[in-house]
């Protein structure tokens, strides 16, 4: 498996459906970034978001590291978008590696990763993956999406999300 990078979409969504430990069971080791960390876990803890000291608690538990991106890999790195810290300090590091996974939510930093040749998905990738890896039954994917369509602090799409349970039961 090549290296897992994630940004905060997927870690506080999964965070907030408390399904962290798909993370565990389908890619064995996450890596975050510095920004990352500080927007899920210190940000989050200091707004009293109750995810993220599920993160924080998870990133501990397994051991996964936080990975300094060097200022000469982000100078490097310019965008053609706007995207915010996270991804682009996620993205720069992306680049310099071989064949990352990168973990997106977010449209435009999705369309950037695709863009820079990068495989990317986001939690409903991930909860679909479960499914096809036998990690979770399709009842219980279906319920998730629900959740996460019906949720107002999971910034994913209702269309987005029938599209994905529709094409799961077909």
């Amino acid at each position: 498996m090549s290296i897992v990078l994630s940004n905060a979409g997927p870690l506080i969504a999964l965070g907030q459906l408390n399904r962290l430990e798909l993370l565990a069971d389908l890619y064995h080791n996450v890596q975050i970034t510095p920004m990352v960390y500080d927007e899920v876990v210190t940000q989050g803890l200091a707004h009293g978001a109750s995810d993220a000291l599920t993160v924080r608690l998870f990133w501990q538990r397994y051991g996964w590291p936080v990975v300094e991106v060097a200022s000469a890999v982000l100078d490097a790195y310019i965008p053609p978008v706007i995207l915010d810290p996270g991804e682009l300090e996620l993205l720069s590091l992306a680049q310099t590696l071989a064949a990352p996974l990168v973990l997106l939510d977010d449209e435009v930093a999705r369309t950037e990763a695709r863009r820079l040749k990068l495989q990317v998905r986001g939690t409903l990738g991930i909860l679909v993956q479960a499914y096809r890896a036998q990690l979770l039954t399709l009842a219980h994917v279906e319920l998730l999406i629900q959740e996460i369509a019906a949720r107002p602090d999971i910034w994913i799409s209702t269309t987005l999300c029938e599209h994905v349970l529709a094409s799961l039961r077909s």
